[in-house]
């Protein structure tokens, strides 16, 4: 406030005692002694600053929307500074002013509990989801339940409790200890399950690692026995298979022996095979050369001549004896070829002359050449008459014994 407007608001009389315009009157709010009017003005001018500098302040808070309850209190002291304010200045425009914000303040702290009382539906309501989402893990059957990922879920629900405790409003206490209740709850029932759900898992671990340790001794003892061994070593493979998991550091430690034991019974058939293989390769040799006599069979027609080629063959197949393991389907197959074709023209040749066929057969003509002649005449009869459904019949019907007698023939 400059000197001017300091003079507007206040005089200072001859004794030194300052006075401010209220309104119509005038009031004294003191003495400023050894000093001229204007300094005397100017210090009770820059008293009114500060007072109306406290008020402007008030007046930002309310526009901010600080708490009600502390701004009720400046309020409450600033009525009282301008109650007693010994000021040059407008007191009239500071008491407006203290009291525009008296009835903000009202404004103020109704918004202000409808905005708490939201907030605090907006917490029960987050809590209570929170609540639901543990609920919802408790719920989950224990038989299926991914226990990671279920422990990680719930730490992360309980994570976020606490952020809401620390960051969210206040929660009644009743409503609070009820929600902290049925979470409680959930993660206690959470923690039952899985606990049962390790204990059940560790007991078949157990059971399973009992039953591979058996496994593993048994087909360690069949070393002795070599390749032999392989078929009973293939059953207890199965035994394994079937015997569920004994826990990873187990399982991996456990299949390496049952693996090992069966490593040596297959190392002991390779090296049989390899020994078979020199051993048995001249026989390969000689059976390819038999296949390469037998296969011209193929193209034969004379089953008598064939099959005494084929017979001696076969003497000499197997006189020469076995060949290596990895040869004997496909040299076997070759020669199975052969003899399936002699025995096509045996088969052949007793269909051709089984006595009892032929008997049938001529029985079997001699009744269907007889059943022709009495169509043929009926076929003559009805085409004399002109009845063309008779003429129909008989024709079907001499056709029809036609061919079968053509049949029959061939």
């Amino acid at each position: 406030m400059g000197p001017d407007e300091a003079t507007t608001w206040g005089r200072v009389d001859e004794t030194g005692t300052v006075y401010v315009r209220y309104e119509d009157t005038e009031k004294a709010v003191g003495e400023y002694p050894d000093a001229t009017p204007d300094e005397a003005l100017a210090y009770f001018a820059r008293k009114y600053a500060d007072l109306e500098g406290q008020v402007k302040i008030a007046e930002q808070r309310v526009q901010r929307g600080a708490s009600a309850n502390d701004v009720a209190r400046t309020v409450e002291h600033l009525q009282a500074l301008v109650a007693e304010a010994r000021v040059v200045g407008d007191l009239k425009s500071l008491e407006t002013r203290v009291a525009a914000l008296t009835e903000q303040l009202g404004s103020l702290t109704k918004e202000q509990a409808e905005q708490a009382q939201q907030a605090l539906a907006d917490a029960l309501a987050h809590r209570t989801a929170l609540v639901e989402e543990a609920e919802a893990l408790a719920a989950v059957d224990p038989a299926r339940a991914q226990w990671k990922q279920i422990t990680a879920q719930l730490d992360d629900v309980f994570a976020r409790w606490q952020q809401h405790q620390h960051d969210g409003p206040r929660i009644p206490k009743n409503e609070a200890n009820e929600l902290w209740k049925r979470f409680r709850a959930a993660r206690s029932t959470v923690d039952q399950h899985r606990r049962a759900f390790y204990s059940e898992l560790d007991a078949q671990h157990r059971d399973a690692r009992n039953r591979k340790q058996e496994l593993v001794q048994q087909a360690e003892a069949l070393a002795p026995r070599g390749s032999d061994a392989i078929p009973a070593y293939r059953e207890l493979l199965d035994d394994w298979k079937g015997a569920g998991r004994a826990g990873k550091r187990h399982d991996d430690a456990l299949w390496a022996r049952f693996k090992a034991a069966g490593d040596v019974l297959f190392e002991q058939r390779h090296a049989e095979a390899a020994a078979e293989n020199v051993e048995y390769s001249a026989n390969l040799e000689a059976k390819q050369a038999l296949l390469t006599e037998a296969e011209p069979l193929l193209k034969v027609t004379d089953r008598a001549a064939a099959r005494k080629t084929l017979t001696g063959i076969q003497r000499r197949w197997d006189e020469i004896g076995k060949v290596p393991r990895g040869d004997v389907r496909r040299i076997e197959d070759r020669l199975r070829a052969v003899e399936d074709h002699v025995r096509s023209l045996e088969d052949e040749h007793w269909k051709a002359s089984d006595p009892e066929r032929k008997a049938r057969q001529t029985g079997l003509a001699s009744q269907l050449e007889d059943a022709i002649g009495k169509l043929e005449a009926e076929l003559t009869d009805a085409q004399a008459s002109g009845d063309a459904r008779k003429i129909k019949d008989a024709q079907e019907a001499l056709d029809a014994r036609k061919i079968w007698l053509d049949a029959l023939g061939g």
